[in-house]
């Protein structure tokens, strides 16, 4: 009997991971449901706004860290809402402070609020900046591979292609382009942003991607904690099927018994 192909961690900035989901916190009802659905997700690292969230500054509202433990959980404070370089360093900067001289961000700079398409400019700014400062930077980019080639030469963690736009749920547009950074790259690839269902989170891990991040998709299904479940067992199940290599694609039908051996009639 062939023995199955032994997979490796997930492996981002010297940590490693057995999960490739990683998950968001926000568009939940409330801390209860985030946390039973970031549970049932399987997930080990927990991405949360840094801007929008109370970690401990408002004493008298509940917090993140109640439902989210950072002794369970790799905590990616991220810096959603910023437009510009300088907002997106503030906010890293800030994170570190709150949690402890934590260093693993994800970054994301956008262009503007109707598309929330992220504004490579200043997103290599940031992360230049942020490297610098001694920040392990995850970085949400393009699908373009060049920009995603610039964004490694200057030693971010890990690229986060979008898939479609942050919310939308079309799932992965330009899996050509996907593909190519996925060649070239020598980080793990993640897709964030877009992904909708269980079958376009297994697509992405088809395709190569080391793993998928992850929010909308889970917290606006109608059962998000079974939702969360789906999504672990397709990320699983697409890793699998990228490792296993799938049959080739035939112009003509090609017979499942073979035909040597066979009983004439």
């Amino acid at each position: 009997m062939t023995d199955f192909i032994q997979d490796t961690p997930l492996k981002v900035a010297g940590r490693e991971f057995a999960s490739r989901l990683l998950v968001g916190t926000g568009k939940y009802r409330d801390f209860d449901e985030a946390g039973a659905a970031i549970g049932a997700s399987g997930a080990e690292v927990v991405t949360f706004a840094v801007r929008r969230t109370n970690l401990g500054q408002d004493a008298s509202a509940p917090g993140l860290l109640d439902v989210i433990s950072p002794e369970r959980y790799t905590l990616l404070p991220n810096t959603a809402g910023c437009f510009n370089a300088r907002d997106a360093v503030r906010t890293c900067q800030l994170a570190r402070e709150l949690l402890d001289g934590h260093n693993l961000v994800k970054l994301e700079v956008l262009g503007d609020e109707a598309t929330l398409y992220p504004n490579v400019v200043e997103t290599l700014s940031a992360a230049e900046t942020l490297v610098n400062d001694g920040f392990d930077v995850m970085v949400y980019t393009s699908d373009d591979p060049i920009v995603a080639t610039e964004l490694e030469r200057l030693g971010c963690s890990a690229i986060m292609p979008l898939g479609s736009l942050i919310g939308s749920g079309h799932g992965i547009q330009n899996p050509y382009n996907l593909g190519l950074i996925i060649e070239q790259a020598g980080v793990p690839v993640l897709v964030d942003a877009g992904i909708g269902t269980a079958s376009e989170a297994s697509r992405a891990m088809e395709l190569g991607c080391d793993g998928v991040l992850m929010n909308s998709a889970i917290a606006h299904a109608r059962q998000p904690v079974l939702m969360a479940s789906a999504m672990r067992h397709a990320v699983q199940a697409g890793r699998e099927a990228f490792l296993a290599g799938r049959m080739p694609c035939r112009q003509q039908a090609e017979a499942s018994s073979p035909m040597s051996g066979r009983i004439n009639a």
